[in-house]
């Protein structure tokens, strides 16, 4: 119950009216140095997240200076659905590789809330299945591939809460916050409100980011 209240909240967020600077259209231009690439969370208003996608990627345009910056949406519902998660890892990977394919030189970040840290995990090989809002790897970013994901930026990540985080190739190009309290991501967390406060973290997550490209 308290886990379906906190993902119920980020509706609330949306009717609230939360606004962003500097949000960006959701779409990859063609072949930018940097293409972040954002999965929202469960519910989660905004252009590529109200609460995440749209503070990080400001944040990243301010921090990587020099560089030229395109973002993607990653198009999938971010519902309560069993299929919901499992849709953004396919997308995410599928748009992935076509940029690749169409941008030689084009490196990528990816960006995960919530749900959208499933999605994030599943793509980069680490199942998210058995955590809340997660499901089984449909997709995986090519081997041929993984040296052009410069970061991952993870929050409110689910596995977490089921003992799991990203190992492996992507270990040290990931950064992944969990907030005190948090349920999403804490076993037994109980501050329902910890969940819909990773804003202050976006700076952070750009800092982090900048290092790795």
């Amino acid at each position: 119950m308290r886990i379906r209240f906190c993902l119920a909240a980020l509706a609330l967020v949306g009717g609230a009216g939360l606004t962003t600077l500097s949000a960006p259209a959701a779409t990859a231009a063609a072949c930018s140095d940097i293409d972040v690439v954002a999965a929202r969370g469960t519910f989660e208003p905004g252009t590529l997240g109200a609460i995440v996608g749209d503070p990080v990627y400001s944040a990243l345009q301010r921090n990587l200076t020099g560089k030229s910056l395109s973002s993607y949406k990653v198009n999938y519902p971010a519902d309560l659905s069993l299929t919901s998660a499992a849709q953004g890892n396919s997308d995410l990977v599928n748009h992935v590789r076509s940029q690749a394919a169409a941008c030689p030189n084009q490196r990528f970040v990816l960006v995960g809330y919530s749900q959208g840290a499933n999605v994030v995990d599943n793509s980069v090989g680490i199942s998210s299945a058995g955590a809340v809002v997660g499901s089984p790897i449909v997709a995986t970013i090519p081997a041929a591939l993984e040296g052009r994901v410069a970061a991952l930026l993870l929050f409110g990540n689910p596995i977490r809460a089921i003992g799991k985080s990203v190992t492996g190739t992507y270990q040290s190009r990931t950064i992944d916050f969990c907030a005190k309290g948090d349920p999403i991501c804490e076993n037994g967390g109980g501050d329902v409100l910890a969940h819909l406060g990773y804003t202050a973290n976006t700076g952070a997550a750009a800092d982090f980011a900048a290092t790795k490209v």
